[in-house]
């Protein structure tokens, strides 16, 4: 398979500004169909992939003779569903392949889902291999009708992807289809500690790992890995287990090593001793993880000595399918306990009130994770958690549809070349400015300069010409018609300049 690395690193000056005007929202129709007719693949990767296109583009692209120029489109998350629906029966393997899978989104956001008649289509028809991650693009309601579905292959895939809920469970087991009745006698097995034991690797390996954390399991392997030294074997492994018993929770509880206490520290099923003796223990770790306890007051979790790390990553989430309970989310976001309050910054579904109130939280981690998740996080939140915050999916608070646009100039002079680049954001960034952060030391402030309309022309006619930013010049949106045709009319490219 062709990557993106192996396109643009053989494409040449001629193919990098193609490319850019592929992506420039001001091209017009007639130019984007020569790209796509005429183009390198470079140009023809970032049109099909990285941008919404008019509909007489769409029927060029299902059209198109290229296999990979159709499987870009295939991959494209901010082209309507429907749209790549109409991938749906491609003649290529390669093609149908990137349509079922997912296309790449930023981190906690899901794609749109496809049509549910064409995820039912390719439930039917495709290949076993290639459906694997399909659920990611199957609506709600699709997965939730799918194990009562007419299709056998559709409950089988229902059961694949979300296991037997109780209440599902007499029915699968009396299913008409021999298969989708193995395949919930399969999922039932790991209920069972007799067969677990029987079927338990004696030796470390995934397999064993899966079984000792997921599964059901019996005194006998409890007591085995019990009986294993202190600090070898599975003790942690077996300590997150709810159908660890009662008095084994009791022991692991008093564990000497403090990683073993701190998941045991985590269950719900703790009893008041065991919740008392892990909320004095001598390692911070372990009275962190108790004080997030459910059952503990609020009074109670005050009074236990935790220190909360400020310099952690925080990311998006993604959506649950299943919403979490309305009133634990409100007692996390009035909790007095950050990790709490954070936990209530990840939902999505969280009502104005409490957006409003964690919004103004004096825990960044509460901030960040609330402008990260929240479709109606305030534009102000999500500017001052980029200015505070310089960690893992930091980039992703830029995807927000909430971000300001309006006055960011003010950065251009910031120290941190992630603000600085901010001011090409700002439609109302001066000229002057501009020129400067296409001068930038900083190669990414460079290049978000290169493509703010205010840039001056004769400057924005040098950078056509640069190795570097000739792709981000080419897609910026003040570039004049007559410029555009230009660049277009020498198409097709030689070989040697096509890449």
């Amino acid at each position: 398979m062709i990557t993106p690395e192996e396109i643009w690193g053989t494409a040449g000056l001629p193919a990098r500004r193609l490319a850019g005007l592929a992506l420039n929202p001001a091209a017009p129709e007639d130019i984007l169909l020569r790209l796509l007719a005429d183009g390198p693949l470079a140009a023809r990767m970032v049109l099909c992939r990285d941008r919404t296109l008019p509909d007489a583009v769409v029927d060029a692209v299902v059209a198109h003779p290229d296999r990979y120029t159709r499987s870009f489109f295939a991959r494209n998350p901010h082209a309507d569903p429907v749209q790549r629906a109409r991938l749906l029966d491609d003649p290529e393997w390669f093609v149908r392949a990137h349509l079922a899978d997912a296309p790449r989104m930023p981190g906690g956001v899901r794609p749109r889902p496809l049509p549910d008649r064409a995820v039912v289509h390719m439930l039917l028809t495709y290949e076993q291999e290639i459906l694997g991650t399909l659920y990611r693009q199957a609506s709600a309601g699709l997965m939730e009708s799918m194990r009562t579905h007419p299709e056998p292959k559709v409950r089988r895939m229902a059961v694949a992807w979300r296991g037997v809920p109780d209440e599902a469970r007499d029915a699968l087991l009396a299913d008409p289809d021999d298969e989708v009745r193995e395949m919930v006698r399969q999922h039932l097995r790991h209920e069972d500690p007799a067969w677990v034991e029987r079927e338990l690797p004696d030796r470390p390996c995934h397999g064993r790992t899966h079984l000792l954390m997921h599964s059901a399991l019996s005194r006998g392997v409890v007591e085995g890995v019990l009986d294993a030294p202190v600090g070898e074997g599975d003790r942690w492994t077996i300590a997150g287990n709810p159908t660890l018993p009662a008095d084994m929770v009791v022991l692991l509880a008093a564990d000497a090593d403090p990683e073993v206490r701190e998941r045991i520290a985590y269950r719900s099923d703790l009893g008041p001793e065991e919740r008392r003796a892990l909320a004095a223990d001598t390692d911070p770790r372990v009275r962190l993880a108790l004080s997030v306890h459910p059952a503990l007051s609020e009074a109670e979790r005050a009074a236990i000595d935790y220190e909360v790390p400020v310099d952690g990553s925080f990311g998006p989430t993604l959506q649950r399918l299943v919403p979490r309970d309305p009133a634990a989310v409100r007692r996390d976001a009035l909790s007095g306990h950050p990790l709490l309050r954070r936990r209530a910054a990840w939902d999505h579904s969280l009502p104005s009130d409490l957006v409003a109130r964690l919004a103004a939280d004096d825990d960044l981690g509460v901030r960040v994770l609330l402008a990260q998740n929240h479709p109606e996080a305030p534009a102000e939140l999500l500017l001052s958690a980029f200015l505070e915050y310089t960690g893992y999916e930091r980039e992703h608070l830029l995807t927000r549809p909430g971000f300001p646009i309006a006055g960011l100039a003010r950065y251009a002079g910031d120290e941190d070349p992630a603000v600085r680049a901010l001011a090409a954001r700002d439609p109302a960034t001066a000229a002057e400015t501009v020129d400067g952060l296409t001068r930038d030391p900083d190669p990414g402030v460079r290049a978000a300069g290169a493509g703010h309309p205010n840039l001056p022309r004769a400057r924005l006619a040098e950078l056509l010409d640069d190795e570097e930013l000739a792709h981000r010049a080419a897609a910026n949106p003040a570039l004049e018609p007559t410029v555009m045709r230009r660049l277009v009319a020498p198409l097709p490219l030689p070989a040697d300049a096509a890449g």
